[in-house]
């Protein structure tokens, strides 16, 4: 199958420099390119220069993660796109397993691969992992990482199993399903327009996978740390979006009703740390969603599947239960 490798490129030299020679190295199955996001640092001269291989498509501005590919990916012609941050270090043969799962599961449109900690490479890493799901009020996790829990990894999620969501970071999917589901959301900017776009592909009923056969190391936070205001901003007002456009109606108004309120607690916990740009993250980010409500919700599909989580209430069970691995009982 014809696969292109595509690394999302802003003001990354550095990053370049430290992670495209493991992934010039060990992908001879795909042609590579760096997707830039008007950057203006020195990355396309020094991917010119060392990696004369290395295609480069170049966007008028910075689009973010979501607009970005959109916009990169018309200009590459692959059966499959592979799109991968510039702080992965990939391993020998990760290429192979994947490859393989598409040849032969025609219904799978999406796959992760398994996705350690760069730092600590015996544990997972925080976006992804070995997998996603969501709960009943959007709230995303993984199996290996619930909310800050990082499990070690032991070998407990060595299967290829069915997932909800597959992790932006390494995100592999079928092109055709891409352009039918528009690619990613755009007002997204960055941050679970991944997860919002694995949804859209569940409510038509394709199938997405993670594959521990393919592994792979990520940095993580390398274009914009945790501690972010803007992080927590875009986290939060993009997955009320995504409830918007994604919930069945019947569940619609009491979810994202439920899901603010629970917001109003997060918030409350940054106001007693101390941490206010954080507060004031997520009241903007409130006010954004009501502004932004009736255009998101112009974009639902006509059909949204009911069957869209994995347990009832994550928080409940990570904080009052205590249950802190997707291997116990939840």
């Amino acid at each position: 199958m014809k696969i292109a490798v595509v690394i999302l490129n802003w003001n990354g030299e550095k990053l370049l420099e430290q992670f495209l020679p493991s992934i010039v190295k060990n992908s001879p199955e795909a042609d590579i390119y760096i997707a830039d996001n008007a950057s203006t640092d020195d990355s396309i001269s020094y991917t010119k220069a060392f990696f004369p291989s290395v295609k480069i498509i170049k966007n008028d501005s910075n689009l973010g993660f979501a607009g970005g590919y959109n916009e990169a990916l018309k200009s590459v012609d692959a059966e499959i796109f592979a799109l991968v941050n510039s702080d992965i270090e990939v391993t020998e043969n990760w290429l192979k397993p994947i490859i393989e799962t598409f040849e032969n599961e025609p219904n799978t449109a999406i796959i992760q691969p398994k996705i350690l900690d760069y730092k600590r490479k015996q544990y997972f890493e925080y976006a992804g992992a070995a997998g996603g799901f969501i709960d009943k009020y959007g709230y995303p996790y993984c199996r290996g990482r619930i909310f800050d829990t990082l499990e070690k990894d032991n070998g407990q999620y060595d299967d290829n199993s069915e997932i909800f969501w597959a992790s932006g970071a390494c995100f592999f999917i079928r092109s055709f399903v891409f352009n039918e589901l528009k690619g990613f959301d755009a007002g997204f900017f960055a941050h679970q327009e991944e997860i919002d776009l694995c949804w859209r592909a569940f409510n038509k009923e394709h199938q997405i996978k993670y594959n521990s056969q393919s592994i792979v190391y990520h940095v993580g936070g390398a274009t914009l740390q945790q501690g972010n205001p803007k992080k927590t901003f875009l986290n939060f007002r993009n997955s009320l979006l995504m409830l918007t456009k994604n919930l069945p109606k019947n569940q619609l108004l009491p979810v994202i009703f439920t899901r603010i309120l629970l917001d109003g607690i997060a918030g409350m916990q940054f106001l007693f740390q101390g941490k206010f740009k954080h507060l004031f993250a997520v009241i903007k980010a409130h006010f954004a969603f009501y502004f932004l409500f009736s255009k998101h919700y112009e974009k639902r599909d006509t059909f949204q599947s009911e069957k869209y989580f994995n347990i009832k209430n994550i928080v409940y069970s990570y904080f009052i239960k205590k249950n802190h691995k997707i291997l116990k009982q939840l």
